[in-house]
C-alpha cells in the first residue's frame, strides 16, 4: 500500500510538471531573423518562465511533504488500530477461553482435605481451573493430606512457602504475629502465581472455605466483568450479611457491587496485583485492601447468597468471629449458570444511575418496623445520618455493624441492601453519596 501511494504522488508531480511547461510553452516564439527584441523577449519570458517552474517545483514539494506526513499519519493510525485490535482479540480470548487457576492458602488444618475434596469434586474443567496450593507454617501432617492430591492428580500441585522464620515484632503486636504470617505467606503465593507462573488471573480460597456447587459458574460468568469495567476490581463470592434472615433465598442469582472487599474466595487479576504487591502490608492485608486509597477507589462484585461458607472456627481470630457470624452463613445450594446471564446492569455507570433513582424514591421506615414487619411496601428504605445512626439501625436489623475506612460491610456509594421478613430494605444516607468518612469507626 505504501509503494503505490508513492508512486501515485510521484507520477502526480511529473505530470503536473508537464501540464506546466506545455501551459507555458504558448509564450516561447522562435526568434525572427535580425530582430533584436525578439531575442530580449525571448530572454525574458524564458526567465518568467523559470520563476513559475521554480514556484511551482516548491509548491511541489510542499504537497509532496504534506502527502508524506499525512502518509505516516495513516500508518500509525492503521497500527494503532491493528494494535487497538489484538488487545481486544486478546481480552477476548482471556474471557472466552481463561485459565483460572485456583489457589489454596494451606497453613496448619489437616481439614484443608475438606475444602480440597469439594474443589476437586465441583471442578468442571482441569484445564480451565488447575489447582495450586501454598502451604505455610512447614507443617507435616498437613503436607501429607496435600500430597495425597497431588500424587493422583497432576493438575493439583503445591509450593511451600520458603521463609519460616518468626517475624520480629514489638512486644504488645506479638500476640498478632498470626496476622503478619498469612500477609507474607499471601505475598509468596501471589508472588508465585503471577510473577513465576505467569498466570492472567486466580480466585483465591482459604483451607477453611466449602464451596457452592456453582462456585466455577459463577466465576467463569463474573470474570469479564474485571476487563468490560475497570472500576472493578474484584469479584467476591462472600456477602457479609449472608445470613439466612438477611438475604432473598429465592434469588440466587443476584449480585451486587461493593466498596468494601468481601474476600473469603475471590478473583484478582495480575495487572491489579503488579499495582498492589509494592505497598502490601506486614499485617492485616485485607483490611488494607479495604481502604480506597489503596484499591484507587474501585469496587467488588459480591453475591446476594453467598458462594463460599467458612467452616474453619480455630484461626488466628480464635473463634470469635466464627460464633458471632460465621457459622449462620448460609451457602447456596440451588445452582445458577452465570455464563447464560446478562451482567451488564453491574456496569458501573448503569448500575449507578438505578440504584440512586431507586433508593431515593423508595418511601422511608424505621428499623423496629422492618423487623416487626408492620410495613406496607415491599421495599423501603432506611435513612441514617451518622456513625452513630448507622450503627444504631444496622444492630436492629440484624446487620454487621463495623467499619473499615468509614466504609460499612457491603456498602455501596454508602447505601447497605439486605432482606427481612420478606422485604427488600436499603440502610442509606440521609443525602446522596459523595464519600466515605475514614474517622467512622475509629
Amino acid at each position: 500500500m505504501r509503494i503505490n501511494l508513492r508512486k501515485f504522488i510521484i507520477i502526480g508531480c511529473c505530470l503536473g510538471l508537464l501540464w506546466l511547461i506545455a501551459s507555458y510553452s504558448s509564450f516561447i516564439q522562435m526568434p525572427v531573423s535580425g530582430s533584436k527584441h525578439s531575442l530580449k523577449d525571448l530572454e525574458n519570458k524564458i526567465d518568467e518562465l523559470q520563476e513559475k517552474l521554480q514556484y511551482q517545483i516548491s509548491d511541489s514539494n510542499n504537497l509532496l511533504a504534506k502527502l508524506r506526513q499525512q502518509l505516516k499519519k495513516t500508518e500509525k493510525q492503521k497500527l494503532d488500530y491493528q494494535n487497538s485490535n489484538e488487545d481486544d482479540v486478546d481480552i477476548q480470548r482471556r474471557i472466552t477461553n481463561p485459565i483460572l487457576p485456583i489457589l489454596v492458602i494451606a497453613c496448619d488444618r489437616v481439614t484443608v482435605k475438606r475444602c480440597l475434596e469439594k474443589l476437586v469434586d465441583y471442578r468442571p474443567n482441569k484445564d480451565t481451573f488447575p489447582i495450586i496450593i501454598s502451604q505455610d507454617c512447614g507443617h507435616n501432617a498437613t503436607y501429607q493430606v496435600i500430597k495425597s492430591f497431588t500424587e493422583n492428580d497432576p493438575s493439583v500441585t503445591v509450593v511451600q512457602q520458603p521463609d519460616l522464620s518468626e517475624i520480629a515484632l514489638p512486644k504488645e503486636a506479638i500476640k498478632f504475629k498470626g496476622y503478619y504470617k498469612i500477609s507474607r505467606h499471601y505475598r509468596f503465593a501471589l508472588n508465585h502465581v503471577f510473577k513465576t507462573l505467569k498466570h492472567d488471573a486466580v480466585i483465591i480460597v482459604e483451607d477453611d472455605l466449602d464451596i457452592a456447587p456453582d462456585f466455577y459458574d459463577y466465576f467463569l460468568g463474573t470474570y469479564p466483568l474485571l476487563y468490560k469495567d475497570r472500576s472493578i476490581w474484584c469479584i467476591s463470592a462472600w456477602n457479609d450479611n449472608g445470613k439466612r434472615q438477611l438475604i432473598d433465598s429465592s434469588r440466587p442469582e443476584l449480585l451486587h457491587r461493593t466498596d468494601f472487599f468481601p474476600g473469603l474466595g475471590w478473583v484478582l487479576r495480575r495487572e491489579t496485583w503488579l499495582q498492589l504487591e509494592p505497598k502490601w502490608p506486614q499485617a492485616y492485608f485485607d483490611d488494607w485492601l479495604r481502604d480506597p486509597e489503596n484499591t484507587q477507589g474501585r469496587s467488588c462484585i459480591r453475591p446476594e447468597i453467598s458462594r463460599t461458607y467458612n467452616f474453619g472456627k480455630v484461626g488466628v481470630s480464635k473463634g470469635l468471629f466464627f460464633d458471632r457470624h460465621l457459622k449462620s452463613m448460609k451457602l447456596n445450594m440451588d445452582p445458577v449458570d452465570f455464563t447464560k446471564l446478562n451482567l451488564t446492569y453491574l456496569i458501573k455507570d448503569i448500575y449507578d444511575d438505578q440504584l440512586t433513582s431507586l433508593v431515593y424514591s423508595l418511601p422511608e421506615a424505621l428499623p423496629e418496623d422492618v423487623i416487626t414487619g408492620s410495613l406496607t411496601h415491599n421495599t423501603v428504605r432506611v435513612t441514617y445520618t451518622s456513625a452513630k445512626t448507622y450503627q444504631r439501625a444496622a444492630k436492629k436489623m440484624g446487620l454487621m455493624d463495623d467499619f473499615r475506612s468509614g466504609i460499612p460491610r457491603t456498602a455501596y456509594r454508602g447505601i447497605v441492601t439486605c432482606f427481612i421478613r420478606g422485604r427488600r430494605v436499603y440502610l442509606a444516607p440521609s443525602e446522596p453519596w459523595t464519600h466515605y468518612d475514614p474517622h467512622w469507626g475509629r
